[in-house]
């Protein structure tokens, strides 16, 4: 069995198992909902059968790896292999997807279509996180972003069309910058390769390196997001249903952290060296900025959607931090955000189905009425302002030490970025408390009461809250069963970016003795002082 296809099998599978929903029989979406939850469930399965049984944690390079010959004339491969950056989170795409099927329970407005495009962006986004093909990973990049677009523009709000047209525009756009990054990265040099591999191992100018960094940025701010190319995302959570805020949330977000990691850190670690202390910058931005605009915003939607922002700020601090820990608390952070960001949206849905209303003014003792529900928001918005004992809190906490603890920084920039973060740190149970208060505590609306029937949750949407809140107490208690994954990996990357540091300082030859400059790895802010050394014949 290890020749066996695991990882085409696993993308494949859901892709080409749409082709059965046409034909199933017509009854209110009964037959495709089922179809695509067991398909779902049965991919699900399968990938942590694969990773079980035939991925070594203790390896951190690319394993499983399978590469057929598909376009030979432009050197198109399908490539895949999985490493322990992708191996958690296509394994967090199999479970935030199957979740998100089953809370789209209650669709009935084109089930065909819409469980189709579900099972689709299924396949393609476990593609995102397993192709090593560049030029693969373009069109798979591509490919995903139809199903979103189409699962905005029929099932969500009133504004839905420009919603989507908006999250086309940014995504599609800041794509672009992929396909030329990739074609110039394949061109360079005397061979011609889309293979990340091999592109990582060409020995590319620093300014080249530089522009393709700067183009990968840009593509992949738009779908982390970093401020200022994240207004996209507000607006599409705003008009989502349930089942795509669960998957923009929980996978999308996901999708620009791994990028940045994958093609900026690893495959271009002598520009990371200069842009780092840029993405930490970025990073505080998003952690400060995201934090208050969330506190200001009187839609419950938007306000969870800055949140989200928010909270991705501390996946680029970690990245820029130079250590294991701070990429460590990085992944982590991607893990544990995709658990409680989906669980949050999947609340503000059902939230919704029962008062029809998303503006916190309207809102007020609901508590009161639907018990359970005050329950899962209570616990859920707990794990979302890093309470300890839930993954959110591991996760902050790690990057916050591990960039204390770089030594590639100097102090002042440390405190500077440190006193910031934990501005946004201090925001963060704020307005998510503040929010909880006006939802669930207070007297009753009793326009909202007289006109709309305050059932409680039903057993359906407790399941789900209950199988995302497992993993989010079970990485607070004990983290190590998810890093451990990862750890091989990230210590090797980390060693490697730790390598590229001296790479900042271009030493100039002051004498016409033959010399050979050595440079102590500077720190970031700090004065640089060269060493010549005179070579001894």
């Amino acid at each position: 069995m290890t020749h066996f296809p695991w990882l085409t099998t696993i993308i494949l599978f859901p892709i080409v198992a749409t082709a059965a929903i046409p034909f199933l029989p017509e009854k209110n979406g009964f037959w495709e909902r089922w179809y695509a939850l067991v398909i779902g469930l049965i991919d699900f399965i399968l990938i942590v059968y694969t990773i079980v049984t035939q991925y070594d944690f203790a390896n951190p390079n690319l394993q499983l790896v399978e590469k057929y010959s598909w376009v030979p004339q432009i050197d198109l491969n399908w490539s895949v292999g999985i490493d322990g950056l992708s191996m958690p989170l296509v394994l967090l795409t199999g479970f935030i997807t199957t979740l998100a099927t089953l809370a789209a329970w209650p669709v009935t407005l084109k089930p065909k279509l819409f469980y189709f495009l579900l099972l689709a962006m299924y396949g393609g986004q476990i593609a995102v996180f397993a192709v090593q093909d560049m030029l693969l990973f373009f069109l798979v990049w591509e490919l995903e972003l139809i199903p979103v677009y189409l699962l905005l523009s029929i099932w969500g709000g009133k504004k839905r069309l420009y919603a989507a047209t908006k999250f086309i525009l940014y995504t599609a756009g800041g794509s672009l910058f992929i396909l030329v990054a990739a074609l110039a990265m394949a061109f360079y040099g005397d061979t011609v390769t889309f293979d990340m591999q091999s592109l990582a191992m060409k020995d590319y100018t620093l300014n080249f390196e530089l522009l393709l960094y700067g183009g990968f940025l840009i593509a992949y701010g738009v779908k982390l997001p970093i401020f200022p190319l994240h207004t996209w995302l507000p607006d599409a959570h705003g008009e989502a249903t349930a089942p795509v805020h669960m998957l923009l949330a929980g996978i999308l977000l996901k999708m620009g952290g791994y990028a940045l990691i994958r093609m900026n850190a690893q495959m271009l670690p002598d520009a990371h060296a200069y842009f780092a202390p840029v993405l930490v910058i970025l990073g505080v931005v998003n952690i400060v900025y995201a934090a208050l605009t969330s506190f200001a915003q009187r839609n419950l939607k938007r306000k969870i959607a800055y949140s989200s922002i928010s909270h991705m700020g501390f996946v680029l601090i970690g990245i820029g931090s130079f250590t294991e820990l701070g990429l460590s608390g990085a992944v982590l952070q991607m893990i544990s955000h995709g658990l409680i960001g989906a669980s949050l949206f999947f609340l503000v849905g059902a939230t919704y189905d029962r008062t029809h209303t998303l503006m916190l003014d309207e809102m007020g003792g609901v508590g009161q009425k639907m018990p359970k529900m005050f329950a899962m928001w209570t616990t859920c918005s707990m794990a979302s302002l890093a309470l300890p004992g839930m993954s959110g809190f591991v996760a902050e906490l790690m990057v916050f030490v591990g960039f204390a603890t770089s030594d590639v920084y100097n102090s002042t920039f440390k405190v500077i970025v440190i006193i910031l973060a934990a501005v946004g740190v201090i925001l963060t149970p704020v307005y998510l408390l503040s929010m909880l208060r006006e939802i669930c505590y207070g007297p009753e609306n009793k326009e909202l009461v007289k006109h709309q029937a305050l059932i409680d949750s039903e057993p359906r949407e407790v399941f789900i809250i209950a199988c995302l809140l497992v993993p989010i107490i079970g990485m607070g208690l004990y983290p190590k069963l998810v890093t451990q994954m990862y750890d091989a990996t990230t210590v090797q990357l980390t060693a490697r970016l730790r390598d590229s540091v001296p790479s900042l300082v271009h030493p100039a030859v002051a004498n016409t003795q033959p010399a050979v400059l050595s440079v102590v790895a500077p720190k970031i802010g700090d004065v640089v002082i060269l060493q010549p050394v005179v070579e001894v014949p």
